[in-house]
């Protein structure tokens, strides 16, 4: 059965579960949904989602939200890209928690503030701040890949496809892969995978 990814391309976390469903050879389609003209403020989509976000994961009956929860039901579902071992899997799961509370959570802050808010709305001091959290957090997954490939197992797990969910994305939001070594390697490593595709190529973009 085909599953379905509520999702745009400009999600970030959206981009997560697309590149998981996609390096896991699973069989999915995107359905476009358009954010920035109120899609997920409907009540026809806070049915499928009370907290109005995407993604969204239809398989059959069950219906997932929140990228980490979809991305473990994607890996317990293929046997793929979950870790070899009970341990790793624990290092997986700290490495996407991480993910969601010290990188994801501020790039996409960061990301937002920066290129989608109305220029009038954007504050510098609380982009500085959100931009020195992010700073921080990647000197931490840089620390974590001198001398690795991946950040939790020597194969790349949804943990890798987690914490790059925002690193792909052209607009400016205060990252330079050049400052960056092992992240920098790191990012050509996941982009030389089989199947892998940039964001906007991977889902349907909201803003052409």
């Amino acid at each position: 059965m085909m599953m379905k990814l509520h999702c745009f391309g400009e999600s970030g976390n959206a981009y997560k579960v697309a590149l998981t469903l996609t390096l896991a050879d699973a069989a999915w389609e995107p359905v476009f949904v358009d954010f920035f003209k109120g899609a997920t403020r409907t009540p026809e989509f806070r049915a499928l989602n009370v907290m109005g976000e995407v993604p969204v994961l239809e398989d059959g009956d069950t219906v997932l939200t929140q990228s980490g929860v979809i991305q473990d039901y994607i890996s317990s579902k293929t046997g793929k890209l979950g870790g070899k071992s009970a341990a790793e899997r624990r290092d997986v799961l700290r490495w996407m928690f991480f993910d969601n509370h010290k990188v994801s959570g501020m790039a996409g802050t960061l990301r937002f503030n920066m290129n989608f808010l109305p220029e009038d709305k954007r504050n510098a001091d609380v982009n500085a701040f959100v931009a020195m959290r992010l700073a921080s957090a990647l000197k931490i997954m840089e620390t974590q890949l001198e001398g690795r490939d991946w950040l939790a197992s020597d194969e790349m797990t949804i943990a890798d496809i987690a914490c790059c969910g925002y690193l792909f994305y052209p607009e400016d939001f205060t990252f330079d892969r050049k400052a960056y070594p092992n992240i920098d390697r790191w990012l050509d490593a996941i982009a030389a995978q089989p199947g892998w595709q940039h964001p906007y190529d991977l889902m349907p973009r909201a803003r052409g």
